[in-house]
């Protein structure tokens, strides 16, 4: 979407902030023992309470309120029967709804006890994030963001999955501008607005640079033994620095 009113920022900010407090809390209650669904419900339970409700639910009735992947899962999980287990990776995704607006916002973390080399991917994961939404503004070119990655990836020592990508939200799950490459694509000659509402979500990898899709339909995986992470924010272009709406 592009935000034409000060009523939309509000409202962008509002479902930001609910996205963002439902991840804080899965993130709080995720230990060894519980299983996915468990969580799940907690997201539930939070996005409801602040009158949100599930996104992906809504939209494409994903079996689930949130995505949980873990391990060798990278996207799209499916909560279940699953028990954490210590020293697992674990992927929050929460994309929620409220009087109309979308926000969509993600988070890779690990469970005691912490191996050193998935804590540091995960925060070279959020780093490349960082960088890559402090430099965008009204003007620069979509390719922009994966020259960033790619380029703070091999800084890193690690691999970009190329399969999937960035994307428009606001006012439903995926919007204009669609396939904003996390690679860079010399032909790509859009650029972003003012207004403009978008996710950024580098996914890292220690070793493949795709996902495949599992027979559930949903859930995304490696196709080796390597570990991916992401980290993703929902924000508003504007001529300056953007505006992260999913912050608590």
């Amino acid at each position: 979407m592009i935000v034409q009113t000060e009523e939309d920022i509000k409202g962008l900010q509002e479902i930001g902030r609910i996205v963002a407090l439902t991840i804080q809390e899965m993130k709080k209650h995720a230990k060894p023992g519980i299983t996915t669904r468990e969580l799940d419900e907690i997201g539930r339970r939070v996005m409801e309470g602040e009158g949100a409700v599930s996104a992906p639910k809504k939209v494409y009735d994903f079996p689930g309120y949130t995505c949980i992947s873990i391990n060798r899962e990278v996207a799209h999980g499916i909560p279940g029967d699953r028990v954490m287990e210590p020293g697992d990776l674990v992927n929050v995704d929460v994309c929620a709804e409220k009087g109309g607006y979308f926000a969509d916002a993600g988070h890779s973390f690990q469970l005691e006890p912490v191996n050193p080399d998935l804590t540091r991917l995960c925060d070279h994961t959020h780093a490349t994030m960082m960088k890559v939404i402090m430099s965008l503004k009204h003007g620069t070119r979509l390719n922009e963001i994966g020259r960033i990655i790619e380029e703070e990836a091999a800084k890193g020592g690690y691999q970009v999955i190329q399969n999937l990508c960035s994307h428009g939200v606001g006012r439903s799950i995926h919007e204009s501008p669609s396939e904003i490459l996390p690679t860079y694509n010399k032909h790509d000659k859009r650029r972003l607005k003012e207004g403009m509402v978008i996710t950024i979500e580098p996914f890292l990898s220690t070793g493949t640079n795709y996902v495949l899709e599992q027979p559930d339909g949903w859930t995304l995986s490696v196709p080796d033994e390597s570990f991916v992470a992401q980290h993703e924010h929902t924000l508003i272009i504007t001529q300056d620095k953007p505006i992260i709406v999913t912050v608590v």
